[in-house]
């Protein structure tokens, strides 16, 4: 996979940043304080690898300027459908399988990794179903936010517990503690 393109705008929930590779949008990040620290993390993936992705910035790319739209409109609370293709090649293809069936989850509706494990055949594979979900490299497109413990309990969540539960407050629209 090679990332072609980037962009990263500002935003209610910091900065964004959406990569994109010949096959689709490849990774989605956010909450960075500066643009220097979002492309970093796009560049660095979420192992923090370093220089792992070559980027070039490209705002005016007709993909990213959608998807940049439409994570535009969710972080000010709208509901919105991404209907845009996905590259999701840098996960093996269990990973594939947990992120496909997360992004089934409705928007303001969670789901626990017990049914994400359920869905994909594998009942048992709830941990490994949040080490997927830890795996996500595009962040609110492929929903993670929404999924949480069996016992309603928030799991984990890489960018940080206090952004779920802000993610999670919007969509709901009430707080969430």
């Amino acid at each position: 996979m090679t990332i072609t393109n980037y962009t990263c705008f500002e935003s209610a929930f910091g900065w964004v940043g959406v990569a994109k590779s010949d096959q689709g949008i490849t990774r989605v990040t956010f909450g960075a304080p500066t643009a220097v620290a979002i492309k970093d993390r796009l560049r660095n993936g979420s192992h923090g690898k370093r220089g792992l992705y070559p980027l070039t910035r490209n705002p005016l790319d007709p993909e990213l300027l959608k998807v940049s739209e439409l994570l535009t409109k969710y972080f000010n609370g709208v509901p919105v459908d991404f209907d845009v293709e996905l590259d999701l090649s840098t996960g093996t293809p269990f990973q594939q399988r947990v992120w496909e069936t997360a992004l089934r989850i409705p928007y303001g509706v969670v789901q626990s990794y017990g049914w994400i494990a359920g869905e994909i055949g594998n009942p048992n594979a709830m941990r490994a179903v949040g080490g997927a979900m830890g795996a996500n490299p595009l962040a609110i497109i492929v929903p993670c936010h929404r999924v949480v413990r069996s016992d309603g309990g928030l799991g984990g969540y890489t960018g940080g517990l206090h952004w779920k539960r802000k993610l999670l407050a919007m969509e709901r629209n009430t707080e969430v503690v």
